[in-house]
């Protein structure tokens, strides 16, 4: 019996496309079979927070994060052509054209395929974000999990 490849990925980056480029991989690989480990460190974290605000008690600079950060995916920016809102509007707009998943969509299939969805820990208190603030059903560790995963992968990405 041969054991399932494995692909892991750094989600570093906030931007929507590149998240998005992040789960189309991941939900791809889950389909070629591989365990699939998609750890949000930084920027990435916005993926996983949830759009309605969560009331947890925060100290000044952890507010200040928290606002200045994204709510959830549907709210991450581009990397490019961003044009103050209007890109991230105009690219859902092809996308819904051309019968694309949006962002949130292809988290949901993620989990449906049991991807492993890691919450940076560490990076977590840096920000000052709570667990309340996330997706359900996602897994926090630190960076040892992570290369713990990584060590055995097949294909290992940063985005």
């Amino acid at each position: 019996m041969t054991e399932k490849k494995k692909t892991t990925i750094v989600l570093f980056s906030g931007d929507y496309d590149k998240a998005m480029a992040a789960y189309i991989i991941a939900n791809g690989a889950a389909a070629y079979d591989h365990e699939v480990t998609i750890f949000h460190t930084f920027w990435g974290l916005n993926a996983l927070r949830k759009d309605e605000p969560i009331a947890v008690k925060k100290n000044f600079i952890e507010k200040m994060f928290g606002k200045m950060m994204p709510r959830g995916a549907e709210k991450m920016g581009l990397s490019r052509m961003n044009f103050a809102g209007v890109g991230p509007k105009m690219i859902k707009d092809i996308m819904k054209k051309h019968n694309a998943l949006p962002l949130p969509q292809l988290i949901e299939m993620a989990q449906e395929q049991d991807v492993k969805l890691v919450a940076c820990t560490m990076t977590m208190d840096l920000l000052g974000l709570h667990k309340d603030e996330l997706l359900d059903n996602i897994v926090y560790a630190g960076v040892a999990a992570y290369l713990g995963d990584a060590q055995d992968g097949n294909v290992n990405l940063f985005i």
